[in-house]
């Protein structure tokens, strides 16, 4: 319960700030905002902020001055010529509460002159979205119509959602450096902070005795033998040391010990002795709140440059024939994912919640209709042509890019619970 709970509120800080990107840059430019939801719909209920304008007559009198003679000089006096009405407009800010799913046109038609934004709170948890005016291609002619602005103004609306999912990742990152961040130590200067040094199983390689003894990747390595808490060069050298003989290795993993009986195996490639496993010396890395910040932006960038050669690979990977492997995952498993990253602690969650909103960025810039990135397709193709592209047209590739990607996350969420079942069998046999 605690993991979807976690899941949940990732989900919805990573949805928010992307939507509340879209939000702010289209508010900037003079596009109207019809509602901000919490949640998917069907509404629960909404706050509106709106202006009510109020136009009202009142009474004015026109004085004019004219001049009388006297003995003494020309004077002036002040004398009421006319009375007439005057239009008297005023404005007030005022709020009201909505309550239901009433679709957005039927309240702006039953409550004229009371049209700001709805911000909703809706029954379906997942995230979050924004209903900018004109976005379908309706009311183009209105100014305050997405449709009616300029092309690089509903650009950068379009691409506002993935810039707010970066700059969310660099703000996680860099209060990460504040408090302390999981990183490899190896590399580091002698000024950094660095607390609880390790070595940490990065990977397991197959068919060798790490693999043999049930050792996984995330497993640290707590003693060899007699030797506690080794470095990382003294775990390579003890192993090769003893490589004629089974060593006694024990890890931990999240928060059991676990004790195994390994023979090492000796690599041809070097003629050293090894256990079969990749491993790194890592420790929880902090900085002065200025270095914070840079690092925090340096590492996003960084890690958006890794993610985006990765989805190159894997594209490749499918036009060469090579298939969806296990390394793709959907909601299912990012929800276990989730629950391990965090009960390592809180500086791993902020860490993977700072990955998946970069992920999360690089998939919504792809040119895949009903995202951003195929929004801005068919705006790029209306500038070459010269021309609007045909609104039903295009409404109906993104309704079908739509259901495609609904589809394939059916299909990887069954992949997801083919691979991950007994993790839910087990908390299902937990709470019953």
């Amino acid at each position: 319960m605690i993991t979807l709970i976690i899941f949940i509120a990732i989900l919805a800080i990573l949805v928010l700030s992307h939507e509340f990107g879209h939000f702010i840059v289209a508010r900037k430019n003079g596009i109207k905002v019809d509602e901000f939801g919490f949640g998917f719909p069907p509404r629960i209920l909404g706050i509106q902020f709106f202006k009510e304008i109020k136009l009202e007559k009142i009474a004015e009198q026109e004085k004019i001055e004219v001049e009388t003679k006297e003995e003494a000089g020309v004077l002036k006096e002040t004398v009421t010529d006319t009375i007439h009405e005057i239009d008297k407009v005023t404005q007030s800010r005022k709020w009201r509460i909505v309550w239901g799913n009433k679709a957005v046109e039927k309240l702006r038609e039953e409550n004229a002159g009371r049209e700001g934004t709805i911000y909703s709170l809706n029954w379906i948890p997942l995230g979050g979205f924004v209903r900018i005016k004109g976005e379908d291609g309706e009311n183009a002619q209105d100014p305050d119509s997405f449709g009616s602005k300029k092309p690089w103004q509903r650009a950068l609306v379009l691409v506002a959602g993935v810039a707010m999912n970066i700059l969310l990742a660099a703000v996680l990152l860099s209060v990460g450096y504040m408090v302390g961040l999981p990183q490899m130590t190896d590399q580091l200067s002698s000024e950094t902070k660095v607390k609880d040094r390790r070595v940490e199983i990065m990977q397991v390689i197959p068919g060798k005795p790490a693999e043999q003894a049930g050792l996984e990747a995330g497993d640290v390595v707590v003693k060899l033998n007699n030797l506690e808490n080794p470095r990382l060069k003294e775990m390579q050298k003890y192993v090769d040391d003893h490589r004629d003989e089974k060593i006694s290795v024990t890890v931990r993993r999240e928060n059991e010990m676990i004790t195994k009986s390994i023979q090492p195996v000796v690599y041809e490639e070097t003629g050293k002795g090894g256990l079969g496993v990749a491993i790194a010396e890592v420790g929880m890395v902090s900085y002065p709140w200025y270095q914070a910040i840079y690092y925090g932006f340096l590492t996003s960038f960084l890690y958006l440059k890794e993610i985006i050669v990765a989805f190159a690979l894997f594209i490749k990977g499918l036009f060469e024939g090579a298939g969806v492997g296990g390394e793709v995952t959907g909601p299912v498993g990012i929800a276990v994912m989730t629950g391990r990253v965090a009960r390592l602690g809180f500086a791993y969650l902020v860490q993977f919640t700072a990955v998946l909103s970069l992920n999360l960025a690089i998939i919504n810039i792809l040119p895949i209709p009903a995202l951003d990135g195929g929004r801005l397709l068919f705006l790029l193709i209306a500038k070459i042509r010269g021309k609007e592209n045909n609104k039903n047209v295009e409404q109906l590739v993104h309704t079908i890019g739509f259901a495609l990607l609904l589809l394939l996350i059916v299909a990887v969420t069954f992949h997801d619970l083919r691979a991950f079942g007994g993790v839910f069998t087990n908390a299902f046999k937990k709470i019953f």
